[in-house]
């Protein structure tokens, strides 16, 4: 678990380059290796709190720091003015935690043993929960799409759309919040032992709480100094290496974000804990859909240049419900094989080309 600290230097090294006005691919890809170490500091953080404070509190300090780091990128990229990078990061994050995590855990887990077995039940209840909100994250596209100026294209850097749709997605998030908070009552509260699995809990490097408060702290300082290098070089970057911002933000932000967290998926998957790292996949997706989103949503109207309306592309409404599909079909009957996970993988390269040549 210790190789991300390992990127550490890139850290003071991404704002050496960026105050010395270094090329802009170069401050990219700096700032971009140099998040995964302060995301890792972040998540071990927690880790420790939790393992102090109890599974209620725990569980509420997990699901709160699990995905601070793509919720920090994304709101330095809505100050920016950069809504469809903040959009396609979204997607990233739930189709990647949906497809390449749990692939990768199934893959990596499933070498050298028949199968791996996890809780069907729940798995069905993330799943479903998952469905539900990404049916509701549509639903402001369908509308623009019948009664506005349609879907935007996957090129596109900014789109105002206008009172109607923005107030739709503002109450559409409103009610996602709602359903948030309601699963972690169902989860931390009412049916708490589906979600903590008696192994939960190992593995933690005995830090005291207040090392673990302060660890949480700098990790907090040094995610938001890395994510302002890191999106005021997305622009000049994305026309060097000629991708787009699109492709930028669905695959590499969104990958970069949850590099730490992907990588102890696949960890605990290899140790035959398949619940833990099945929680880790879906519970992510589940978070960025019922927690992030909502709350870029409603940050929007506070900073940036105008509210962020949930109106994605037609790759990005494509890429959400085939892999929400795809990942309840594969979790439904409570167990894996590595080839199932190469299948994952396999989905997950096939939107990558497609959101390429977009």
């Amino acid at each position: 678990m210790g190789w991300p600290y390992l990127l550490t230097p890139l850290i003071p090294v991404a704002v050496v380059l960026e105050l010395a006005h270094a090329p802009a691919t170069v401050v990219f890809a700096a700032s971009a290796l140099g998040i995964i170490p302060t995301a890792a500091l972040m998540g071990r953080a927690t880790e420790e709190l939790a393992a102090r404070s109890g599974p209620g509190i725990g569980g509420l300090l997990n699901v709160t720091f699990g995905n601070a780091p793509e919720l920090i990128i994304a709101l330095f990229a809505l100050a920016q003015g950069l809504q469809e990078v903040v959009k396609a990061s979204i997607v990233g994050s739930i189709v990647g935690n949906m497809l390449l995590v749990l692939g990768a855990a199934m893959l990596a887990g499933g070498i050298g043993r028949e199968k791996q077995r996890f809780s069907r039940t729940s798995a069905s209840i993330q799943t479903t929960m998952l469905m539900l909100a990404g049916a509701a994250l549509i639903m402001p596209a369908i509308f623009e799409l019948v009664e506005g100026k349609g879907l935007p294209d996957p090129g596109a850097e900014a789109i105002h759309y206008g009172g109607t749709v923005e107030q739709l997605s503002l109450a559409v998030a409103i009610v996602l919040i709602a359903t948030y908070v309601a699963g972690l009552f169902f989860s931390l509260k009412t049916h708490r032992d589906l979600f903590n699995p008696e192994y939960e809990e190992e593995d933690t490097w005995g830090w005291s709480t207040r090392t673990s408060v302060i660890a949480l702290a700098i990790a907090g300082v040094l995610v938001g100094v890395m994510s302002e290098v890191l999106v005021g070089s997305i622009t000049e970057a994305s026309e060097s290496v000629g991708l787009s911002e699109f492709f930028i933000g669905v695959i590499v932000v969104a990958i970069v974000g949850n590099a730490a967290e992907h990588w102890v998926a696949v960890l605990v998957a290899m140790k035959d804990k398949m619940d833990l790292a099945v929680n880790i996949a879906i519970g992510s997706s589940a978070q960025i859909a019922l927690f992030v989103a909502p709350v870029l949503v409603i940050a929007s109207f506070f900073i940036g240049p105008y509210p962020l309306a949930l109106v994605f592309n037609g790759f990005e409404l494509g890429a959400i419900l085939l892999a929400i599909l795809v990942g309840n079909h594969v979790t439904a009957d409570g167990e894996s094989t590595w080839f199932e996970g190469a299948q994952l993988l396999a989905v997950y390269f096939v939107f990558g080309l497609a959101f390429y040549f977009a």
